[in-house]
């Protein structure tokens, strides 16, 4: 699936971080990864610290491909309103989703303090603004019940959104005090790099042409006609996850983002927030660590990828032209804009586990408007499974749902 097109910030920022191998043998190892993004990342992170060797597997190369693209927004709220939530999977799972989400922030906080390189990891708070006023209403819901269950947030009112950003008209809006950012390009490249000092085995441009499962193993056929058998495998290949499963699981849509050069100010609103809106599909806007502006969103149903990719310079002028006018005051350049697709899920949770049709395999679909969090919660429930531990979390996210 062609992911991504454009100009995908991080990779143009980054550039090519480090060199993996290409595979020339058969090997056999106790797990293997497939997918060599975020997820496969953050997998081969908590599976290496947890004492199993890993193999990974990148038919691209590392990070490139939704990874490079990703706006790296790291919210605990996911793309169903807890509200909604509890009406679809009951209050229990639907409160323990979200603060599974709000405690993977501050793992991923963890994670990150503990590597080797800077990945841009901040805390930051989140703005949830009320679109127009007939969404007041739902919002207002929405913060009753999450203060109802704990979750740190405040209510704004339209004088006091207006005090913290002047030029956004709205009715109210929901501050949350659980969110971050990161580069997710750069998370997945130092993960591996950690991996690798503790024995794991990183390839990329290698590419699965088939799975062959048997009584007590898996055996994966390359590309390049070599082998590799395996005990466990796991599959974090994003959106193309799908192609493995014989029943669908998800919507694929298009989305588009922007960021603009720098600004030459330390704080481009109130402390460099995240924000995004009610309305769907939404906007979301956030900073980086050298001073743009980042905004995506004006999502469509994904056709095809020529068809997506026709419109990234209307709807970039269209998101250069909201920036402008709810920021006028900032110096707002467009640097770097590009396209790509994603998936939802009917509930807007991930699916993480297993599937009958594959056994020994195990899935880290991590999908929605917070994958990254969802990946971080995916690493920890599938190193237990492996461990041969219950993960009292699990069934919240299996595929039977």
């Amino acid at each position: 699936m062609d992911l991504l097109s454009g100009q995908p910030y991080w990779f143009y920022k980054n550039g090519v971080l480090h060199a993996y191998p290409f595979l020339t043998e058969n090997i056999d190892e106790e797990v293997v990864i497939m997918g060599g993004g975020i997820t496969g990342a953050l997998l081969a992170w908590s599976l290496t610290e947890a004492g199993f060797p890993v193999v990974v597997l990148e038919k691209r190369h590392i990070g490139m491909g939704s990874t490079s693209g990703s706006t790296a927004l790291l919210q605990y709220e996911i793309d169903t309103t807890l509200t909604e939530l509890i009406d679809l999977i009951g209050e229990k799972q639907a409160v323990r989703s979200y603060k599974l989400c709000v405690d993977a922030i501050y793992k991923a906080q963890e994670i990150t303090q503990s590597l080797a390189v800077d990945t841009h990891f901040s805390l930051r708070k989140s703005v949830y603004y009320a679109s127009k006023k007939d969404d007041l209403e739902m919002l207002r819901n929405e913060f009753d019940t999450r203060r109802k269950h704990g979750i740190n947030v405040d209510w704004w009112d339209a004088p006091t959104l207006r005090e913290h950003f002047p030029h956004l008209k709205k009715s109210g809006a929901i501050l949350s005090h659980d969110g971050a950012q990161v580069d997710a390009y750069r998370l997945a490249h130092a993960l591996f790099q950690h991996c690798i000092k503790k024995g794991a085995k990183i390839y990329d441009t290698v590419e699965v042409i088939d799975i062959q499962h048997h009584q007590r193993n898996v055996t994966l056929i390359l590309e390049n006609g070599f082998k590799i058998r395996t005990k466990k495998l796991v599959i974090a290949c994003g959106y193309e996850s799908q192609n493995y499963l014989s029943k669908r699981v998800v919507d694929l849509n298009s989305t588009y983002a922007l960021v603009s050069k720098p600004i030459p100010q330390s704080t481009l609103w109130y402390q460099n927030a995240l924000l995004w809106e009610s309305a769907r599909p939404y906007l979301y806007l956030r900073t980086t660590d050298d001073k743009r502006v980042l905004i995506g969103g004006k999502d469509e149903k994904f056709q095809s990828a020529i068809k997506r990719d026709k419109l990234l310079r209307s709807k970039s002028r269209l998101l250069e032209q909201i920036v402008r006018k709810l920021f006028p005051e900032l110096p707002f350049t467009v640097d770097y804009e590009w396209c790509g697709t994603f998936a939802e899920t009917k509930d807007g949770l991930p699916y993480i586990g297993t599937v009958h049709e594959h056994p020994d395999t195990y899935f880290a679909l991590g999908f929605g408007g917070n994958g990254i969090l969802f990946s971080v919660i995916a690493a920890d429930i599938i190193t237990d499974l492996l461990r041969g531990r219950r993960n009292q979390d699990a069934p919240i996210f299996r595929f039977d749902r």
